[in-house]
């Protein structure tokens, strides 16, 4: 433990528990369902999970909550175990499934029924939803409550065996139906469904419920403690009631708020509606806050888990700024992202006394923040591209950059001082055209000559063209949890610009799918898996700095 940092609750727990001799050890679980990608949500919980199990020499398992064949894909289950491992985590052993259990499962409701606390219900959903009550008017018990042990059992079978149509027949706890607490007013256990598990294949016709399948999954794990969102605090009574019950091992539930950011949307159901719906271009675009997304985006696994040590955890919901991720990504981009020259909106600069066939290399530096990254040579040449927001035709007095008579130094090259500049048919800019002064080389500059201004440029002889994506944030909402209309109604049509005609610098010809940099000036960016041979694309992770404007793109 870093004893320079408070214990948060769970740690606390934790250590309480350990101190007192209640566990020798402790083993805690991540327990995705796999109907979805995980998102960063998810991300949160997996660095919880095992970076306690990582800090106290104990061990986390990863287990597959497999329950509802319908909506279970094994396309899931390969991209979860994928971003557990890219985060950095190791789970415990093989990888479990609820499914592993269904045996042990089945067996417990046996247990329960033989022992009075179960039995089958043949009321239709609408029945069972209105005889539950409401949280201030008690349940109705159903007419089914009383069968019999050996009824019950029998019609279990049944059940197992396939002999009922789905929506028929469902098992059910027999526990109070006046309880406060919904979930206690005996809720489903098994249902039927005539439906092919990704696993078990067709082997069985009924399948357990979440709450039934979740609590003794961990008991039968030996998880010591278990690690759930808030939501799930209502269903906890229900979770100590099967183990008291069943007298098994006594699994520790504990909540903790889960993760809520601003402008995303952190919910598997809305993001498959996105995907579906074709609103983005698959559980992997760079916008979706998906691990898989951000990961194509270009964020790093240092930087999620650096983000989840900084907004700890807490036992009460909150709105976390997604301002505190980006600059989580900044701070762990600038130390490693070697530095490039990329220019976005490219216009001409010519350096009208600049030999005509002269090529010259600058001494680039790779990497400010380590010394050890060197320097590599950049092409210069008489015709370079700048970016076209460099210049300007009648500039402010604080506009430090290029406009006639002004003078800016060319990064890692010359300073020059505009003497002309053309424009096309439309009015536009075309042209920017400079004198250089040789004396102001970069590194052997003698002059002494101080100037305000600084620009990125690239050879446009040896420059490559490469298409540039510009993401931004997916929603315009701040706080997409208090909107009452449609989630969808607040997506931002800006969060995706296409650039097809950039220029960046010669040395990035070798890129390659994955490699991170900084375009000087202009933010970090990834190579795209979309590049091919002859055509780079870029996405940019994240600018500079944050400059967003509350509420706008």
């Amino acid at each position: 433990m870093d004893e320079s940092k408070s214990l948060n609750f769970i740690e606390q727990i934790i250590e309480e528990d350990l101190e007192s001799g209640r566990h020798s050890t402790i083993t805690t679980r991540f327990p995705p369902e796999p109907n979805g990608y995980l998102h960063l949500g998810h991300a949160k919980s997996i660095c919880l999970n095992f970076g306690l199990a990582e800090r106290y020499n104990g061990t986390c398992n990863l287990r597959f909550d497999d329950t509802n064949p319908e909506k279970e894909d094994v396309e899931y289950v390969d991209s979860i175990k994928e971003d557990v491992k890219w985060l950095g985590f190791n789970w415990n052993g093989e990888a479990h499934y609820a499914s592993d259990y269904f045996d042990q499962l089945y067996e417990f409701a046996v247990e329960l029924i033989k022992s009075g606390h179960a039995y089958i219900d043949d009321q239709t959903v609408d029945e069972m939803s209105t005889s539950r009550g409401t949280p201030t008017r008690p349940g109705k018990e159903s007419p089914f409550r009383d069968r019999s042990v050996e009824e019950n059992l029998e019609l279990l079978e049944g059940m197992k065996s396939g002999e009922f149509a789905e929506g028929t027949r469902v098992l059910r706890a027999k526990i109070d139906m006046a309880s406060p607490n919904m979930h206690m007013r005996d809720p489903v256990l098994y249902r039927i469904k005539h439906a092919e598990h990704h696993r078990t294949g067709a082997t069985w016709f009924i399948y357990p419920t979440y709450d039934f399948a979740h609590g003794q999954s961990d008991s039968i794990e030996k998880v010591t403690h278990s690690l759930c969102t808030l939501e799930f605090e209502v269903h906890r009574p229900l979770y100590n009631w099967m183990i008291e019950t069943l007298q098994i091992y006594p699994s520790r539930q504990i909540e903790f708020a889960r993760l809520n950011l601003t402008y995303t949307v952190l919910s598997k159901r809305k993001l498959l509606q996105l995907v579906e719906e074709k609103r983005v271009t698959g559980w992997d675009d760079p916008r979706m806050p998906t691990i898989s997304g951000i990961r194509r985006r270009g964020y790093t696994p240092n930087s999620i888990r650096n983000f989840a040590d900084k907004i700890g955890i807490a036992k009460r919901d909150n709105l976390i700024d997604v301002a505190l991720l980006e600059h989580s990504v900044r701070e762990d981009l600038n130390k490693k992202s070697w530095r490039k020259l990329g220019i976005l909106d490219p216009i001409k600069l010519i350096i009208s006394n600049f030999p005509e066939d002269k090529i010259e290399y600058m001494q680039g530096i790779n990497n400010p923040e380590d010394e050890s990254a060197g320097k590599r040579e950049i092409p210069f040449s008489k015709e370079l591209y700048i970016e076209r927001s460099d210049f300007m035709e009648d500039p402010p007095k604080k506009f430090f950059r290029l406009g006639p008579g002004r003078e800016v130094r060319l990064k890692f090259a010359y300073i020059v001082q505009c003497v002309d500049f053309k424009k096309n048919s439309q009015g536009e800019i075309a042209e920017v055209h400079c004198t250089y002064d040789p004396a102001t080389r970069s590194g052997s500059d003698t002059t002494g000559k101080k100037v305000k201004g600084t620009l990125g440029w690239v050879s446009a002889e040896h420059s490559i063209d490469a298409e540039i994506r510009l993401y931004d944030r997916l929603f315009l909402t701040e706080d997409l949890g208090a909107v009452d209309d449609d989630f969808k109604n607040h997506l931002n049509p800006k969060s995706l610009e296409v650039i097809e005609s950039a220029k960046v610098e010669s040395s990035l010809e070798s890129a390659t799918p994955g490699d991170q940099f900084q375009f000087e000036r202009q933010g970090y960016f990834i190579v795209d898996n979309d590049s091919s041979e002859g055509k780079l694309v870029f996405n940019r992770t994240v600018s500079l700095r944050d400059n967003w404007a509350k509420g706008k793109p």
